[in-house]
């Protein structure tokens, strides 16, 4: 059951070297559009003292996240969550989390999701609670060519879809109590983006 993303193999360790420097040493951090299930188990062995959610709304990336744990055989990485980011119940698999991680699902998903994502987070993070973005980005309008390339891909497989602007993140994120506190450029053209609850 389980699925190979290459991507996931590329960029896991950069992404740990962030949340490592960017998410407190004990807690429970909901990730959310898990996919394959390899970050999750990746960042669970490397962040032993933080408790790692994966979820994903796709039943099959469900069982793939499960299997790679079953192998792992990791204290503190959970089952799999059936979670969709645009349904506003999700927020109740945050419940307690003190980070929500979020890995390439903003460019390939709907705005809609978009506004969810950041609509149950401000929801459910506690004061100073972080969001963790990782993907493409347009900054204030500028991406890299090898990004607008992607977009138009993106576009072609679906309207619906595209690389995102910040500044309609940070707007988005404005208006449910978050705010962008870091940038931090990453390989392939890549960014996190560092959004905190206000304390």
């Amino acid at each position: 059951m389980k699925r190979h993303a290459p991507a996931a193999d590329r960029n896991r360790e950069p992404i740990l070297e962030v949340l490592r420097k960017v998410l407190p040493a004990r807690g429970l951090v909901l990730e959310l559009a898990s996919g394959s299930g390899q970050h999750a188990v990746h960042f669970a062995a490397g962040l032993p003292g933080l408790t790692w959610q994966p979820s994903d709304p796709d039943p099959t990336a469900r069982a793939s996240i499960d299997a790679y744990a079953a192998e792992a055989q990791l204290p503190n990485l959970r089952p799999a969550l059936a979670v969709d980011a645009s349904d506003p119940s999700w927020t109740m698999a945050a419940r307690g989390a003190i980070a929500i991680v979020c890995i390439n699902m903003i460019h390939i998903s709907p705005w809609h999701a978009t506004e969810g994502l950041f609509a149950g987070a401000g929801a459910a993070l506690p004061p100073g609670g972080v969001l963790v973005l990782y993907g493409p980005y347009r900054m204030n309008g500028v991406t890299a060519p090898s990004n607008e390339e992607f977009d138009r891909s993106l576009r072609e497989r679906d309207p619906a879809w595209g690389v995102r602007d910040t500044r309609e993140l940070d707007l988005t994120a404005t208006i449910v109590g978050l705010a962008r506190r870091d940038t931090i450029a990453m390989p392939a053209n890549n960014h996190c983006l560092i959004y905190r609850r206000a304390d």
